[in-house]
C-alpha cells in the first residue's frame, strides 16, 4: 500500500521545496520528498513531463522518441519500494529475447541476446570459435568494472577522488584503478576481438554514454555488461514510466505546474529562498532542486559568483548530440527486430573524428533503427510501421545551426546505409526531424548535448557536480550531475537529492541505493 504525506510527522511537513524540471530526476526526486512529508511544487517549461522520454505524433502514429529501453531495473525497484510501491504493480514490465540485430554492408548480420550463451553461439557461427571465447571473456572484465565501478564510483555521495576511495574503503585510492581509467576503451576491445565488425560493435556502447570509444576511458565498457545483465521493455514504451510516476507525483499531493518558465532563482544573503516565474510571482520555499544542465542555471538563472558553478561548457568538452527522423514507412527486404544497428565498411574512427574532431555530421554514420512495431505480438504489416532513427551528431546547437542541404545530406547517407544493408525505406508521411540547435533549444546552454560533459579523460566523470551545490539551498539532479547520463543515473540523482534535503533539513535520509542488475521476474 502507497504511503500517504499524512502518515509522516508535522516536523517534515513544514519542509517546503521546488523542482525545477520534469524529467525523471526531478520526478523522482519530488515522488522521494512528497512521501516523506514535505510540500513540493513541481514546474515544468514544457508541456508534459519526462524529460528526453517524449513522442512525437507523425501521420496519426504516436512514436518514441527518446530512450527506449529500461535497464538497472533494481534503481527503479527501489525506488517505488521508498514511496511503499511495487515495479511490477505499476508497470508491466518485459525481458526481450534479443537485445539488437546488428548489420553489415558486406550482408554480414548478428544477434545480440539477453542469454550470454546464445550470443556466443551466435558470434561462433558470424566470427568463429575464438571470437566467442573473446566474447566470454570480454564480458567477464566487464563484469569485474562494473563491481569496482558499484562499489566506489556509484557509492560515492559525490564525484572525487577521496570520496570514490571512502567508498572503496579498505582499498583506498587504490580502487580506482579498478574501473580501468588510465586505458582507451577501444584498446581494450581490441585485447578481446580480433574481428573488425566485433571491435565496432562493442566500442558503440561508448555512443550511449554520449562519447567516441577511441577517446573514452575503458571504464565505459562496463555498459556491456549493464545491458547483458539486464534490459527490459516497458508495454506502452518508456513514456508508460514517465506517466507512472506522474500519477504518483498526484497521489502524494506533489503540485505540478507544466509550461511554467522560471525566469531566475531568488537568493537573499547567501541562502536559496525561492524561484521567480516569467509569470511574474515569486515562489517562496527552503529549498530548490534544479533538474538541468547545471551550465544552465548558472548562466541564466543565478549570479555568476554566487552559484561557483561554471556558466557554460567547452563546446569540445560536450558529449554527444543527435540528429533523429521519426518515421512513418513502408519497409522491404531485410527482417528487423525491434533495435536494430546498421554499420558501414568505412572506417569507424572517422565518424568520431568528424563529430568530435571537425565539428560536423559524420560523412558516413552509423544508423540506430527502432522499428517499435516489431517484436510484438502482431508484427506490422508491409502497408506501414514506425521507425525512431538515430544519428550521432556534434552538439554545437548553440553556436550555429546546421544548413539544411548538410542534414539531408546526412540523412540521404544513412538512407543509403540502410539500403546497402538491404533493407529498403519509403516514408508514408514527411519524417520529424530534430536537430542539434532544436535539443539546445530544449535544453539551453547544453548545445544540444544528451548526456552533459563528454567522459574523455581517466577523471572526466569526477567533474560532475553532486546532489548539493555550493550555495545553501540549491541542490542538482539530472544528466548533468553525478552520477551521469541516462535514465536509471538520473533516477539516482534524483534520489541523492531528495535524500540530500531530508538530511539537511533534520529529516532521516534515505538510504543509499545498492545498484545490481539483472532483477527479478514480473509478478
Amino acid at each position: 500500500m502507497t504511503k500517504r504525506p499524512n502518515e509522516v510527522t508535522d516536523r517534515k511537513k513544514r519542509t517546503r521545496v521546488v523542482v525545477v524540471g520534469g524529467g525523471i530526476g526531478g520526478m523522482v526526486a519530488a515522488l522521494e520528498l512528497a512521501a516523506a512529508g514535505c510540500e513540493v511544487e513541481l514546474l515544468e517549461r514544457a508541456t508534459s513531463l519526462g524529460g528526453k522520454i517524449r513522442q512525437v505524433e507523425l501521420a496519426g502514429h504516436r512514436i518514441d522518441a527518446g530512450p527506449t529501453v529500461l535497464t538497472m531495473r533494481p534503481v527503479f525497484e527501489q525506488i517505488f519500494s521508498d514511496v511503499g510501491a511495487r515495479l511490477c504493480e505499476r508497470l508491466e514490465l518485459t525481458k526481450p529475447r534479443v537485445l539488437a540485430r546488428h548489420f553489415w554492408e558486406d550482408g554480414a548480420c548478428l544477434d545480440l541476446h539477453s542469454d550470454a550463451r546464445r550470443s556466443a553461439e551466435d558470434i561462433a557461427a558470424f566470427a568463429g570459435p575464438r571470437e566467442a571465447r573473446g566474447f566470454a571473456e570480454y564480458l567477464r572484465y566487464c563484469e569485474r568494472v562494473w563491481g569496482h565501478a558499484q562499489d566506489t564510483f556509484l557509492s560515492a555521495a559525490s564525484p572525487s577522488i577521496i570520496e570514490i576511495a571512502k567508498a572503496g574503503r579498505a582499498r583506498g585510492v587504490g580502487a580506482i584503478f579498478g574501473v580501468d581509467p588510465f586505458r582507451r576503451m577501444m584498446k581494450v576491445i581490441g585485447r578481446y576481438f580480433k574481428d573488425p565488425r566485433l571491435r565496432r560493435l562493442f566500442g558503440r556502447y561508448a555512443t550511449y554514454y554520449g562519447c567516441s570509444p577511441f577517446r573514452a576511458p575503458a571504464t565505459l565498457n562496463l555498459i556491456a555488461h549493464v545491458e547483458m545483465a539486464g534490459v527490459w521493455l516497458v508495454s506502452g514504451g518508456m513514456v508508460a514510466l514517465a506517466r507512472v510516476l506522474e500519477e504518483m507525483l498526484d497521489e502524494f499531493g506533489v503540485h505540478v505546474r507544466c509550461g511554467e518558465q522560471v525566469e531566475h532563482i531568488a537568493v537573499d544573503g547567501n541562502k536559496v529562498r525561492g524561484v521567480v516565474l516569467g509569470s511574474g510571482p515569486t515562489t517562496s520555499c527552503d529549498a530548490v532542486i534544479w533538474n538541468g544542465d547545471a551550465a544552465a542555471l548558472a548562466g541564466c538563472l543565478l549570479p555568476q559568483k554566487r552559484s561557483r558553478l561554471p556558466s557554460g561548457m567547452p563546446v569540445q568538452k560536450r558529449s554527444l548530440s543527435a540528429l533523429t527522423a521519426a518515421r512513418v514507412v513502408r519497409t522491404e527486404s531485410v527482417s528487423l527486430r525491434e533495435h536494430n544497428v546498421f554499420f558501414s565498411s568505412s572506417s569507424y574512427a572517422e565518424e568520431f573524428e568528424d563529430i568530435f574532431g571537425e565539428g560536423r555530421l559524420p560523412r558516413t554514420p552509423t544508423v540506430y533503427v527502432r522499428a517499435q512495431d516489431r517484436d510484438a505480438p502482431h508484427d506490422p504489416t508491409k502497408d506501414s510501421e514506425r521507425l525512431f532513427m538515430i544519428i550521432n551528431a556534434p552538439a554545437r546547437g548553440d553556436v550555429e545551426t546546421l544548413p539544411e542541404g548538410e542534414i539531408e545530406r546526412c540523412l540521404e547517407a544513412a538512407d543509403g546505409l540502410l539500403c546497402s544493408c538491404g533493407l529498403g525505406v519509403m516514408d508514408l508521411a514527411p519524417p520529424h526531424v530534430t536537430t542539434p540547435s532544436m535539443f539546445e533549444r530544449r535544453y539551453p546552454r547544453s548545445g544540444g548535448a544528451l548526456y552533459g560533459a563528454a567522459t574523455h579523460s581517466p577523471f572526466a566523470a569526477l567533474s560532475r557536480h553532486g546532489a548539493r551545490s555550493t550555495l545553501p539551498g540549491l541542490y542538482l539532479a539530472g544528466g548533468s550531475v553525478h552520477p551521469g547520463a541516462g535514465v536509471p543515473m538520473s533516477a539516482m540523482s534524483g534520489r541523492r537529492a531528495a535524500s540530500a534535503i531530508l538530511s539537511d533539513h533534520g529529516s532521516i535520509g534515505l538510504s543509499p541505493t545498492t545498484v545490481t542488475c539483472g532483477g527479478t521476474s514480473t509478478d
